[in-house]
């Protein structure tokens, strides 16, 4: 039976320092909740703002699939793996931290990218669980400018052997799809066991459910049918379809 949970982004766990306001779907750091720690595989979906010459400094990750999505703004990312690159609205990319890796995400100039560092970032952070462990270390990002202004649903990153997506991860049975829309637009996200929608700019609304998802704003379905999204404004949408859950 289908069922839905609509989480406002105003209802989220925050963390708030000098130069970051993120803003959590799930248990992160030290906002912990036993009944909240996950959605299928999707382990993380955080909604960050970073100032400009800050930023999380080379940190460790390990057995993660860590998405990074970059709304308005750039970002500098570098990894002990010798991987680096810059960030921007289109360009998304994939980390797999496998048998364990150290990197930093800093909203820092980059060399001739003009205007690079000098306003905040906004990003989303989305990790999921591998469904392959001891990997190497690996990086990938993509380039889907082209096809989001064409206002088509767009697979950005899977390990489907089924869909042919941007960029792969570890994972089989997950697919990100991003969608960027003009009012009045509208799009068609699969079915799955496991779908989260989430909207990091703009409003859309859920056709099946009737939800009014604004910015900021998540909407979780189990066992879902296809799910036509309509934008209310101009609008960016990002939907996990899962067709596995944790450990599975």
């Amino acid at each position: 039976m289908p069922t839905s949970s609509l989480i406002r982004g105003s209802e989220r766990a925050v963390t708030t320092t000098d130069w970051l306001t993120s803003r959590h779907s799930f248990s992160f750091g030290d906002h912990y909740d036993p009944s909240n720690t996950h959605h299928g595989a999707l382990l993380a979906n955080n909604d960050d703002f970073v100032t400009r010459g800050a930023g999380f400094d080379l940190h460790a990750h390990q057995e993660s699939e860590i998405v990074t999505w970059v709304v308005s703004g750039t970002l500098v990312h570098r990894d002990s793996a010798g991987h680096s690159g810059v960030l921007v609205p289109g360009l998304a990319q994939r980390m797999s931290a496998g048998s364990g890796v150290e990197h930093s995400e800093r909203n820092d100039p980059w060399p001739d990218l003009p205007d690079s560092g000098t306003s905040p970032v906004h990003y989303v952070q989305m990790w999921v669980m591998p469904d392959r462990h001891g990997l190497d270390p690996s990086y990938e990002q993509a380039d889907v400018s082209a096809d989001l202004d064409a206002g088509r649903l767009v697979a950005v990153a899977s390990g489907d052997p089924d869909v042919d997506s941007a960029i792969r991860i570890a994972n089989a049975g997950a697919t990100l799809y991003a969608a960027r829309l003009t009012s009045g637009a509208s799009v068609q996200v699969p079915g799955a066991r496991y779908v989260h929608l989430f909207v990091p700019a703009g409003a859309a609304v859920v056709a099946s459910t009737g939800d009014a998802l604004g910015e900021g704003d998540a909407l979780r379905l189990t066992d879902a049918d296809d799910v036509r999204l309509t934008a209310t404004t101009d609008c960016e949408i990002l939907a996990w379809v899962m067709h596995k859950g944790l450990y599975e």
